[in-house]
């Protein structure tokens, strides 16, 4: 299944039998409850939501205290017991939005890959797309079907490293930062203990996937403007918090190229620990 679909590719998937899970991300990083609050205002008819914090994300510490990022990845068997929930099954189509600019459907579209998922994609343009169509969203809550009765878990079909494994492959591989230009270069960090990057990156935002409208670019763009940066399958991909890296391997994946490594600590995980080497500019 191609990782991103229209509205009017959706409008089309809502007819099928089972319909697609609606999975509704929209989230804000300053204000964490925006997003729920969007979601009661108006949502596409069916759809759920899933809170970044609450939903996609574990604990932030260990058990002996050591932090792991703003957004550490959850127990792989608790994420899927909470889309069971919501009738997820491999042999359903699932389907992520959020917003516009798929920031955050991009981390859910990625988690369902780290739970072996196939059939995923994301809205491209979000909420804003279809409404810019015309249709209709709508305030009624959506009421959970039967639980999908537990079902064994294929493997990942995505990669992760730590911060141990990523330390030592510093300086060997290709590193790619998706945070804004002036976050990555250190000039000003509102949400991290400190400002600047892991040495040896290379930035490219995840809003450089985007045209104007919050639609992501053609596929043969993202190809070329990816493949100049020389990415390849061994790439590591980090940002603030593991979550707009996401953007960046969904863009990779639509560009057909191979989409490398998440590091979902990333610089909140790795900022916080004064052993390790930091760098600006």
């Amino acid at each position: 299944m191609n990782a991103l679909i229209s509205v009017s590719g959706l409008q089309g998937l809502l007819a099928s039998e089972p319909p697609p899970l609606l999975l509704d991300l929209r989230f804000d990083l300053v204000d964490a409850e925006a997003g729920r609050r969007a979601f009661a205002a108006g949502h596409l008819p069916g759809a759920h939501y899933l809170h970044l914090d609450e939903d996609l994300c574990g604990s932030k510490r260990s058990a002996d205290g050591v932090f792991h990022g703003r957004h550490p990845l959850p127990d792989r068997e608790i994420f899927a017991e909470r889309l069971r929930r919501l009738g997820w099954t491999y042999a359903r189509t699932v389907v992520c939005m959020d917003a516009g600019n798929a920031m955050f459907a991009a981390r859910a579209w990625w988690m369902l890959r780290w739970l072996g998922h196939e059939a995923v994609a994301v809205l491209d343009g979000g909420v804003a797309a279809w409404q810019a169509q015309g249709l209709p969203l709508t305030e009624l809550a959506t009421l959970p079907p039967e639980p999908a009765a537990p079902f064994p878990l294929r493997g990942p079909a995505v990669r992760t490293i730590d911060k141990s494994g990523l330390r030592a492959r510093l300086g060997s591989g290709r590193l790619v930062d998706a945070r804004a230009g002036e976050r990555f270069r250190g000039e000003v960090e509102p949400l991290d203990t400190q400002a600047g990057h892991i040495p040896g990156a290379r930035n490219r935002p995840f809003a450089d996937n985007l045209e104007a409208d919050g639609r992501f670019k053609p596929a043969a763009q993202l190809r070329g403007e990816w493949s100049a940066l020389g990415v390849d399958a061994h790439s590591v991909h980090a940002c603030g918090s593991g979550v707009s890296a996401c953007h960046n391997l969904l863009a990779l994946s639509l560009a057909g190229l191979p989409i490398g490594t998440l590091y979902p600590g990333s610089w909140s995980e790795w900022s916080a620990d004064p052993t390790l080497p930091m760098a600006k500019g």
